[in-house]
């Protein structure tokens, strides 16, 4: 059963956790606050969950939690950093305010991130620039790990390879956070780790036969996750990752071509301000009638209407705003164990 606890609690409580563990204030903030928005909006395999392993690396050198980026490129529009592996969230939150910035001179704005740890759910960074007018695109990719396969492989060389857009509207933007592959790392351990089967076969095992069992990436040699689009039509994750690959490690000069072992994210951030192309009520107008269109077309199955894009995340931030992020037993779990060894105090559950 999930216990609730009040946001601002969690929030302070992650901080001190990392102040304690050596990342600077404004860095542990960061991260409180994308790992817990992660959890807000429903990716909870990339919330809190991830705080541990991000302490681990932070102690065990994999991540540094003092000292700043090295800026290795610098146009009007561009500009590539190594981020020298501190901490992801923070890194990608100061690489989505400078590409605004940007964005508010020249029309749009990209930065790429080589070096940087891991940077929790893409959907934790969309709505506030999405609110405020820029169309943001993120996309990351970790040199040192290998998952997925290729379409029509059967060794992993890919990670999932995510992706997200935030898109203005009039309203609530529009909130799209997805992978190139059917799942991914945080879901195939969580289903490991329990001893449960996937809904579907996501997994090739090792001989290249698929599988609804998640333990094949744990197997020796490892099996892969498949690409978007399975054993049918998986060209197009495999297309979508080659993509992600080019703008995340091609643009920051620094991925898969390189001995890379050390757990992290090669990071692309691209805003663009709609108001650069003309009045964004006209750019509104256009979102807002698919919108609409997309949620009074008439569903297939009449129990399950559609839903555009982080509706549904958007709607359980607000629960959970108002009545307490719920969190699973083996989150709290490790959360309160950490709070031990730190000799912190574990939030109280509402």
């Amino acid at each position: 059963m999930k216990s609730r606890y009040h946001y601002n609690s969690l929030v302070e409580f992650a901080i001190a956790l990392c102040c304690h563990c050596g990342m600077t204030r404004n860095a542990a903030t960061d991260v409180a606050n994308i790992l817990i928005e992660g959890d807000l909006l429903g990716h909870d395999t990339h919330g809190l969950q991830l705080l541990k392993p991000y302490l681990q690396a932070l102690q065990n050198g994999a991540m540094i939690g003092t000292g700043e980026i090295t800026v290795l490129q610098r146009r009007a529009a561009i500009e590539t950093w190594d981020g020298r592996y501190l901490p992801g969230p923070h890194l990608t939150q100061r690489a989505v305010s400078r590409a605004i910035d940007m964005a508010r001179q020249c029309g749009t704005g990209t930065v790429a991130i080589r070096q940087s740890s891991h940077i929790g759910a893409l959907a934790a960074y969309l709505e506030a620039p999405a609110r405020d007018g820029y169309l943001l695109q993120i996309v990351c990719s970790d040199p040192s790990v290998a998952s997925v396969a290729p379409f029509g492989g059967s060794e992993p060389l890919f990670t999932p390879n995510p992706m997200a857009w935030g898109i203005p509207t009039s309203g609530d933007p529009i909130m799209v956070d997805i992978s190139a592959s059917t799942t991914t790392n945080g879901m195939s351990a969580r289903l490991h780790e329990a001893g449960q089967k996937g809904e579907h076969h996501w997994w090739l095992d090792n001989n290249g036969l698929p599988t609804n069992d998640p333990s094949v990436i744990f197997a020796k040699p490892p099996g892969s996750l498949l690409p978007l689009g399975g054993n049918d039509a998986g060209h197009k994750g495999f297309g979508l990752a080659l993509f992600v690959e080019a703008l995340a490690c091609g643009l920051g000069g620094h991925g898969r071509a390189d001995p890379v072992t050390t757990w992290g994210a090669s990071v692309c951030v691209q805003a663009t301000d709609i108001s650069a192309f003309g009045d964004a009520g006209d750019f509104h107008r256009q979102m807002d009638y698919l919108v609409e269109q997309s949620i009074n077309n008439t569903p297939a199955n009449p129990e399950k209407p559609v839903r555009v894009p982080g509706q549904r995340g958007l709607t359980l931030k607000a629960d959970q705003m108002h009545n307490g992020l719920a969190l699973r037993p083996e989150i709290v779990t490790a959360l309160t164990d950490l709070a031990a060894q730190a000799g912190l105090q574990m939030p109280e559950a509402l």
